[in-house]
């Protein structure tokens, strides 16, 4: 299936990415992917090594008349996010990627593709590998880790990079060059709650909301999109609002970086009432359907009979955790200032997990202002508490502070408007860039953030253009040939 990814141009590059996306690589679980690394940077007989947290770094010198240029850092991460339809049999630990051609855009069967940031992994891959490319001293620089938590970036030592430039290969728009991005916190509320017996008075039903968009919870959090759990959650109220619905088990959404697609709970109500649920069901689900109609058209809101369960949740329990979710914020909190258009301060509610006495809300913050981001995240915090919740909030990082003065900035400008005819975005994005990050113990290198179009990431609508990856190529080789002179 893959061997229609393999002679795409520029080949190199596909090819490289095809390799990669035969390597299982999800987050927390780059074993594998480490290994294909070094063994790809010792096959070509240059120097290659692991760091003490798992990143992988390469160097190649410089080719002939280009050693008298400035060093350049090319940076990706290896890592994954790993999501797929509900639907979909597969496995991210033991299966590669299955992907295939669609138009101008290489998608996956049902799970997401990995362009984020598997592309810039094989550009880097490919350049390394070159043997005919004008290049400047070369130090690649894999990390780990980055859609769950950054330690990869946050581990790398200050000493083990001597480049004077770094290019992060991680931006998703190809008109776009990103200087600036915001930090975030992971705030989890986690609880107990006391259950009840079920009796044979009692129907239970499963109730799902499938069918969402989902996508980046920091690049899409802007579009309106509907959130999995917030949806749920607003069934569940009406329900025991008007029925006295009691909940056994949710399960909703996944990763702290996706906007979550699904929710599953489990419900019982007493039987007699149960008759009453088909008509009100469909009256909320239709409402529902009316108020996303806009940004969510395959929202889907179903149930159907289940096992009667042993025990439910107490009533006054299920309602404080509706009441924590129902007031908790989610999407957007506020817009930037001094940059139009681009979302300063957001929360995504990613993941709601109920079942067997325990409660975990788990919500990732993000902001690119230190103090909005500590405001939101103590508003989390307060309205969790409120509902006798246990808040930590952890995997605090920072943002990465723009540089209009850049001097790489200057030149990516340039080449783009002599190449491409017309001026670049020069941009902040609210997503997690490891910039910043690493910009702590390289504070002197000048850096800045580039990529080919990738639609739908961290979902499995995830999918990756042809043309713009041609587009890019040419681009960094036209960046890489005029790198300044030290």
């Amino acid at each position: 299936m893959n061997e229609e990814i393999r002679v795409l141009e520029p080949k190199n590059i596909w090819n490289k990415f095809a390799d990669l996306n035969a390597v299982p690589r999800p987050s927390k679980h780059e074993e594998r992917v480490i290994e294909f690394m070094m063994d790809f940077g010792k096959a070509l007989g240059l120097e290659t090594f692991e760091d003490a947290v798992g990143n992988v770094i390469i160097k190649k010198p410089a080719t002939v008349g280009m050693e008298d240029r400035k060093t350049v850092i090319l940076q990706s991460h290896l890592d994954m996010v790993h999501q797929k339809n509900a639907d979909t049999d597969f496995d991210f630990k033991t299966q590669g990627i299955e992907m295939y051609v669609d138009g101008d855009w290489v998608k996956a069967k049902g799970t997401t593709l990995g362009a984020d940031n598997g592309l810039g992994v094989a550009t880097i891959m490919a350049l390394l590998e070159s043997k005919d490319i004008p290049l400047p001293p070369l130090e690649a620089l894999f990390t780990i880790d980055e859609e769950t938590g950054m330690t990869g970036a946050e581990g790398l030592k200050g000493g083990l990079l001597q480049g004077d430039i770094l290019l992060n290969l991680d931006t998703e728009d190809d008109d776009e060059i990103d200087i600036g991005c915001a930090g975030g916190v992971d705030v989890t509320a986690k609880g107990i709650y006391r259950e009840v017996p079920v009796n044979e008075e009692y129907t239970a039903f499963k109730i799902e909301v499938k069918g969402l968009s989902g996508g980046h919870s920091g690049m899409d959090i802007h579009l309106g999109l509907g959130n999995a759990n917030k949806i749920m959650n607003t069934l569940l109220m009406l329900g025991q609002e008007r029925l006295g619905l009691r909940v056994t088990k949710i399960d909703g959404g996944g990763l702290r970086n996706a906007i979550p697609r699904e929710s599953t709970a489990l419900v019982a109500m007493k039987s007699l009432d149960s008759n009453e649920f088909d008509a009100l069901f469909k009256d909320w689900a239709n409402s529902l359907k009316k108020e996303f109609a806009a940004t969510e058209p395959n929202l889907k809101m179903v149930y159907e009979p289940a096992s009667l369960p042993k025990m439910a949740m107490e009533s006054k329990d299920q309602l404080a955790l509706s009441e924590a979710i129902r007031n908790a914020h989610n999407g957007v909190y506020a817009m930037s200032k001094s940059m139009k258009d681009l979302v300063e301060t957001s929360n995504n509610i990613a993941r709601v997990e109920v079942g067997e006495g325990q409660i975990k809300i788990a919500c990732l913050t993000r902001s690119s202002v230190e103090a909005g981001k500590m405001e939101l995240a103590k508003k989390l915090q307060d309205n969790f508490e409120k509902s006798g919740y246990e808040v930590t909030l952890s995997g605090d990082y920072p943002g990465w502070d723009p540089n209009p003065d850049s001097a790489i900035l200057k030149l990516l400008q340039a080449k783009y408007i002599e190449l491409f005819n017309e001026r670049p975005k020069v941009v902040a994005c609210h997503a997690g860039l490891e910039c910043g990050i690493l910009g702590k113990n390289y504070p002197e290198v000048d850096m800045i953030s580039f990529g080919p179009t990738i639609k739908g990431a961290h979902s499995p609508d995830e999918r990756a253009s042809i043309s713009s990856l041609q587009k890019f190529w040419m681009f960094i080789l036209e960046i890489l040939r005029e790198t300044p002179k030290i």
